[in-house]
C-alpha cells in the first residue's frame, strides 16, 4: 500500500519550519472530510506519514498548512491580516499504491509546492 508524507521548508530563514501545524481533509463534492492533524517536528516533517494503509486510497485531498502561526511563533512582524495565513494545497491521488510527498516551501509572502519522492 502507498502512503502520504509532507514536510515544510521556511524559505524566509533557511531552515525547515518546526511546528507548523498541518490538516488533511478528504474532499467529495462539497464536502470536507478532516481526517487527520499533525504538527511538523524539528526537521518540518511529520513523524509518521499522514496517510497510510487502508486509510490511503484514490481520491481528492487537501493539506492545510498553518503557516500564520508559524511566522507569528517565530516573531515575523507580519501584517494583520497576514497575507498568508493558512496555505491549502489541493491534489489528486490516481495510484494508491505510490508514495506521495506533497512538500511546503514557504515564507510570509509566498509559496510553492512539488509531487516529491
Amino acid at each position: 500500500m502507498g502512503y502520504l508524507t509532507t514536510h515544510v521548508l521556511d524559505s524566509a530563514h533557511g531552515c525547515p519550519a518546526a511546528g507548523v501545524r498541518i490538516e488533511l481533509y478528504r474532499i467529495s463534492g462539497s464536502d470536507d472530510e478532516q481526517i487527520i492533524e499533525a504538527t511538523t517536528n524539528s526537521d518540518g516533517r511529520c513523524d509518521n506519514p499522514i496517510l497510510k494503509n487502508g486509510d490511503f486510497a484514490a481520491g481528492v485531498y487537501e493539506l492545510r498548512f498553518h503557516v500564520g502561526d508559524y511566522f507569528k511563533a517565530k516573531g515575523v512582524d507580519l501584517p494583520s491580516p497576514a497575507f498568508l495565513d493558512i496555505v491549502p494545497i489541493r491534489f489528486g491521488i490516481a495510484s494508491p499504491e505510490d508514495h506521495y510527498h506533497v512538500p511546503l516551501l514557504v515564507s510570509p509572502y509566498s509559496y510553492s509546492t512539488y509531487r516529491g519522492s
